[in-house]
């Protein structure tokens, strides 16, 4: 079968188009004829770090839209010819594949309303994004409060502040550091927007909010560390999907909470709630299929072949990307 991977680390440049095996659903696997690809952070940073085994390929891609053509021995949530959606398993061969097989418990059914590609964009942000809000942070629905997120234009942030606006009881407060940034952090729901190459607290402020409850620190920077710890209440909240290089005594005087996201977490552990992901997926589903949520596609390549995979990563690694950039199935 077709598939898009590498064979040597190093700059988008390396992608090559290659055939490699049909893969072979496990007992819980569905096999999926992956329809569309979405591309994020993750994929750039195993591509450029991490060599495949001497004489071998690695397949990157944790975002997918496609039809179930098989299912192994013990599934039961899926059945052949439905449409799904997921982000998969960072330990197991990625989706950028004609086929990729995918434990069932991590999917969810595609909403109806979208595409293809439409949907590629949603799994594994709002995989992130759900968990941030429910998992990590445990907000109450019905609680209310001051909720900050940093990058709020990315592809997580998109999503996050989308299920915090529609979900939630906060006042979602979203940074963007560009008038077209700020406009779609806006078109997605969020009730103010700050700007965040300047200190949080200064923005907060100067729209007469108290300090957050929770900041979502979607990326972070040396600089941004203190802004965070500023911007938050005693006994705030913040929570990292990315890796700061800081300790945690400045977040002590506060007494502040730090979590951490990482939405492969129970599909690499094979924890006890790892179908959690097809509970919220299937709920996210039903929230785009009522309007309530929407998908946050801003770029289509068009196929998937090595050309178009590299420019979609050297788009993401110039930092201003905005929502998320699909692509189609192999032409």
């Amino acid at each position: 079968m077709k598939a898009v991977g590498y064979r040597v680390n190093g700059a988008a440049e390396v992608l090559i188009d290659m055939e490699v095996a049909m893969p072979t659903p496990g007992a819980r696997d569905l096999l999926v004829a992956v329809k569309a690809v979405s591309v994020n952070p993750v994929d750039s940073k195993v591509r450029a770090l991490e060599a495949p085994p001497q004489g071998e390929a690695k397949i990157l891609g944790w975002d997918a839209a496609g039809v179930v053509t098989a299912t192994g021995s013990d599934v039961r949530l899926f059945r052949p010819g439905d449409e799904v959606f997921y982000a998969g398993a960072i330990h197991r061969p990625g989706c950028n594949s004609e086929y990729h097989v995918v434990d069932e418990r991590i999917v969810g059914p595609k909403p109806r309303s979208l595409s293809f590609e439409e949907a590629a964009a949603l799994p594994l942000t709002s995989i992130t994004a759900w968990e941030i809000l429910f998992d990590r942070m445990r907000v109450d629905r019905q609680k209310r409060g001051t909720l900050l997120v940093i990058a709020a234009a990315g592809g997580v942030g998109s999503v996050l502040v989308q299920l915090a606006r529609q979900l939630t009881q906060l006042t979602v407060v979203g940074t963007a550091s560009r008038e077209e940034s700020a406009e779609f952090v806006r078109h997605m729901g969020a009730h103010h927007i700050i700007d965040h190459r300047r200190p949080f607290a200064d923005g907060l402020r100067e729209l007469r909010l108290p300090a957050a409850d929770y900041v979502a620190a979607l990326t972070t920077t040396p600089r941004s560390i203190p802004w965070i710890i500023d911007a938050l209440r005693p006994q705030g909240h913040v929570n990292f999907i990315d890796n700061p290089d800081v300790g945690v005594m400045p977040f002590k005087p506060k007494s502040l909470t730090i979590s951490l996201e990482m939405m492969f977490t129970r599909s690499l552990f094979q924890t006890d709630d790892m179908v959690e992901q097809h509970r919220l997926l299937n709920e996210v589903a039903t929230l785009v299929d009522a309007g309530t949520v929407r998908t946050t596609v801003t770029r289509k390549l068009g196929p998937l072949t090595a050309a178009h995979l590299a420019a979609a990563h050297r788009h993401l690694e110039e930092g201003r990307s905005i929502g998320k950039t699909v692509l189609g199935g192999f032409p």
